[in-house]
Order: C-alpha cells, then sequence, then structure tokens
C-alpha cells in the first residue's frame, strides 16, 4: 500500500473516531481507577523498608550539604 492510500485510511479512521458518538461505561471505568493493583501495594511497601535501615545516631545521616 502506498503512502497515500494508507494516510487516507488514517485519516478515515480518525475520522470516524472524532465523529462517532457513543456512550462511555462510567462503572466500568470507576472499578478500573479505583482498584488497587497489585503492582502498587508491593511499590509502597518497597519504598517503606528503604527507611528500616536508617540509623538516627548516624553523625553522616543529615549532612550530605558539608561534603
Amino acid at each position: 500500500m502506498g503512502r497515500g492510500r494508507q494516510k487516507a485510511k488514517q485519516t478515515k479512521v480518525a475520522r470516524e473516531l472524532k465523529y462517532a458518538s457513543f456512550e462511555p461505561n462510567y462503572e466500568a471505568l470507576q472499578r478500573e481507577l479505583g482498584s488497587t493493583r497489585r503492582s502498587d501495594v508491593a511499590t509502597e511497601s518497597r519504598h517503606e523498608s528503604d527507611y528500616a535501615n536508617y540509623d538516627e545516631n548516624d553523625p553522616y545521616s543529615g549532612r550530605s550539604d558539608e561534603f
């Protein structure tokens, strides 16, 4: 297929999507956005563990600007 035919086909599809009227499924959208994925939970626990080895008595812990 040549570039002209390909562009014409893409334009046709774009117009169909732009001017087509459809009713969005708000319930499905809410379920998708409201659910917590497993990877999000794993990421949160991983960030909490980053501070598990933090030592308050470390003399170099808060002085990164001096070095």
